[in-house]
């Protein structure tokens, strides 16, 4: 196919924009919670868990460095017995033998912590990159219904933004929390052969600290998701008004965008504030808790080694000890921040993975084989909500090889007949037929191949001019491409730009017009060299020397092919075989340009009011 965009009339919406009336772009409530905590984050790891062997190793690794970790303050602690206090001397030999035990230890645990984190970072950029991938297929898979109810700009941060903060957590936390667990269990097992009073001592951080986390949790976890959201409909602000940046000149509306970008930043500015502040007060206040723990056990470490003989290589051991279990949870709590926030994005991401996907292919699905291009609507009805009919009881039938033209007022339902006979949606009821095939029975992408489309707002991508033409059939050579370029009168003015068919054009610049544009549009459509061809408003921008020459190529391009107009400028589709009258959903009045006006109908009176009399109309 050539393209796949389509106009927006009243009461439908254009691909990519928002329905009046629809879903908003966010499901998210302000003030919402995650649905799902647990339940994402279980998720996470599942997907984590995809790369098993390698995260074996990293736990491995990280194994034996908290297991290096609970040993240096057992050894620091040793180096205290090398001091003899009563007879003022001190044994150089086993102090040096602890501090070499010491020196390598640190060596050792500096290794593994450094080799642990590339491997580390590198499966969280495979799972990063694997998740984007995912996304994006599915985007593919997903109805037009999910981009007409979405700000572009959302749907972008969704799979950039968000997707990074799920990056984050895994390369900053994953070997992080082992660590800490693992830290916190060696650490507990060696206290407890060391001492139980001063392990008990030790233990009483852990309801202070998960009290405070518990607390913060509560209070943060909305103030991320806020923030995240935020940040969707800021990007979407960005967008909109960067590829509307003529209009919004154009109007004078500059002051007017820079206020709704300041009321959204300004949300944006809370949001991340409140939540950002609530996780600063963790570390703080686990400072505060450190500090007291490690005050206590130096007091009843004093008190046990004066009165009950309590070693002081022990109370040293247990000084160490107390910091090393306090810094885990200090840690886990560090990762709040982290945590909170990309569980926040996680949601918005499986969102996405979790909508329902365009419905399947039945399994008897037929392909079409060689159309004729016949076209049969049969009592046809359609609507974008159930309150507000679309197209009611629309039955017609067209045979392969005529032109038909498609005429009424904006939102008279012209574009939603095409839309439908290309399946981009489903009608509520009624049949859609091909070649006596009703389209429900046939795949999807053999059902579209029988379409060329030539579309009001020409979508090019980036690329050359000569890729943008191939992209309706790929296998083309560059012959064909040009041929195609020639019968769309697109050829001209190709090859007078600096670098002709290989100069590189997107969707977002402005190096050519909007007539260029859709010169481009109609040598694909050329190329595309398919059994019906639609023309959707195809020559609305361009002067009318130019509409007239590519009239006439298009004249050639109709010959054996069943062609539908869609044209507000009457004098575009007069010579069409048949002439449809749309109005509220339904087909008024049907027939040639002469029986029409003949007729003094409906379409009589629109052709009157553009070309001012009926002599010049005939």
């Amino acid at each position: 196919m050539a393209q796949r965009v389509s106009r927006p009339e009243a009461g439908m919406p254009a691909i990519g924009m928002m329905r009046p009336g629809g879903g908003g772009p966010h499901r998210f409530a302000p003030g919402a919670k995650p649905k799902n905590a647990k339940g994402t984050l279980v998720r996470i790891i599942k997907i984590y868990m995809r790369w098993a062997k390698t995260i074996f190793l990293a736990m491995l690794l990280t194994a034996f460095s908290s297991l290096i970790s609970v040993a240096i303050p057992y050894f620091v602690g040793k180096t205290f017995s090398a001091f003899d206090i009563a007879e003022k001397s001190v044994d150089t030999k086993i102090l040096m033998w602890y501090l070499l035990i010491i020196a390598a230890l640190y060596s050792a645990n500096w290794l593994i912590l450094s080799l642990n984190g590339v491997i580390t970072l590198k499966v969280s950029q495979k799972l990063v990159c694997t998740l984007r991938n995912e996304v994006f297929e599915k985007m593919q898979k997903l109805p037009l219904e999910f981009y007409d109810t979405r700000s572009h700009g959302d749907t972008m941060s969704r799979i950039t933004n968000d997707v990074d903060n799920i990056s984050s957590t895994i390369a900053q936390t994953t070997t992080q929390l082992i660590s800490s667990i693992l830290t916190l269990v060696g650490s507990f097992v060696v206290m407890i052969r060391l001492n139980l009073i001063l392990t008990f001592v030790v233990l009483l951080c852990i309801p202070l600290v998960t009290i405070l986390t518990r607390l913060i949790a509560k209070q943060s976890r909305t103030h991320f998701l806020a923030q995240q959201r935020n940040l969707g409909l800021l990007n979407g602000v960005i967008e909109e008004n960067i590829l509307g940046l003529k209009m919004v000149k154009a109007f004078g509306r500059q002051q007017d965008v820079l206020e709704q970008f300041k009321v959204i930043n300004e949300k944006l500015n809370e949001s991340s504030t409140k939540a950002q502040t609530w996780a600063g007060y963790m570390m703080p206040l686990m400072n505060v808790i450190s500090n007291f723990i490690f005050t206590a056990t130096a007091i009843a470490g004093g008190i046990l080694s004066v009165g009950y003989s309590l070693p002081v290589s022990t109370v040293v051991s247990f000084l160490s000890y107390s910091k090393q279990f306090t810094q885990p949870l200090n840690s886990i709590a560090g990762m709040f921040n982290t945590i909170q926030s990309a569980l926040a994005g996680a949601e918005r991401v499986f969102e996405i993975l979790d909508s329902e996907e365009e419905a399947a292919d039945p399994e008897n699905a037929m392909d079409v084989g060689n159309p004729r291009g016949e076209v049969e609507f049969d009592d046809v009805c359609f609507s974008y909500n159930k309150a507000t009919p679309v197209l009611k009881n629309v039955s017609f039938k067209v045979n392969a090889g005529e032109v038909v033209a498609l005429v009424g007022e904006t939102g008279a339902g012209k574009t939603t007949i095409v839309n439908l006979l290309m399946r981009f949606y489903d009608a509520d009821s009624g049949r859609i037929l091909i070649d006596n095939m009703p389209i429900t029975d046939l795949k999807r992408n053999s059902l579209r191949k029988c379409f060329s489309v030539v579309l009001q707002d020409t979508c090019l991508f980036t690329g050359t001019i000569m890729d943008n033409i191939r992209y309706s059939r790929k296998d083309a050579t560059d012959e064909q491409v040009i041929k195609a370029a020639k019968i769309a009168r697109a050829h001209d003015f190709i090859i007078k730009l600096p670098k002709g068919y290989n100069t590189m054009v997107s969707g977002a610049t402005d190096n050519l017009s909007q007539g260029q544009r859709q010169l481009i549009a109609i040598a694909r459509a050329v190329l595309c060299d398919s059994p019906i061809l639609i023309l959707d408003e195809a020559t609305s921008s361009v002067d009318t020397r130019t509409e007239k020459d590519i009239q006439c190529a298009l004249l050639s391009l109709m010959k054996n092919r069943t062609s539908f107009l869609i044209a507000h400028r009457l004098s575009t589709i007069r010579d069409a075989d048949r002439i449809m009258v749309i109005s509220n959903g339904e087909i008024i009045e049907s027939g040639n340009h002469n029986s029409l006006m003949n007729k003094k109908g409906h379409y009589y009176k629109m052709v009157v009011s553009q070309m001012g009399n009926a002599e010049s109309a005939s």
